[in-house]
Parts: C-alpha cells; sequence; structure tokens
C-alpha cells in the first residue's frame, strides 16, 4: 500500500492507496482542489467541511450527467457488470478512506 500527500482547500491529507496508482489519486485529488477552490472564488470563504460537500456534490452532478448519457453515449453502456462492480468497491474504498481522514482531521 502506497502513502501518498494530497492538497484540497489548502490542507494537506495522507492517504493510502494501491501501489502504481498514486499519480491518479493525485490527479483525483487535484480534481477536487480546483472543485474547492472555484466554490471559494464565487463564494469566498466558507467553513472547511461545507466546502468539501459542496464540492463532491458538484462532481457527483458531473458524474450522474456522464452516467445518464447527456449529449454522449453515457458511461455505464460502455461497462458490464464485472467492471461496474470494481468500480464502485474502488469508490466505495475511496470514499471511505476519505471519510477516515475527515473524521480524523
Amino acid at each position: 500500500m502506497a502513502q501518498i500527500q494530497v492538497t484540497v482547500a489548502g490542507k494537506s491529507y495522507p492517504l493510502a492507496c494501491a501501489e502504481g496508482d498514486e499519480d491518479r489519486l493525485h490527479k483525483l485529488a487535484a480534481y477536487v482542489d480546483n472543485k474547492a477552490k472555484d466554490l471559494t472564488e464565487k463564494l469566498g470563504h466558507i467553513n472547511e467541511t461545507r466546502l468539501i460537500l459542496m464540492a463532491a456534490v458538484l462532481i457527483a452532478d458531473e458524474l450522474h450527467d456522464s452516467m445518464e448519457g447527456k449529449g454522449q453515449q453515457g458511461l455505464l453502456s460502455g461497462l458490464s457488470e464485472d467492471d461496474m462492480a470494481s468500480v464502485l468497491n474502488e469508490v466505495a474504498a475511496e470514499v471511505e478512506g476519505i471519510a477516515e481522514q475527515l473524521v480524523s482531521a
């Protein structure tokens, strides 16, 4: 298990990930950070927990639109049931890890 540091909304968080997934997790965290920065620019300073929640909801909305296939074929149509189960397990593990980090922060 690899250990990395990511920064979101100006705060550094240690995260664990599978060996070889470090770059991907850095990119994902940077995406979340960009959402948080956009929100801060639009709304000014807000509570960190609320900021992260709002960023997560915006990203979930983007994912939902992609899965619904708005203007495209959609993500779900290209995945087998095994692939979808694998993706959902990975996402669940990441969300659980982030939740643990937020609780201990």
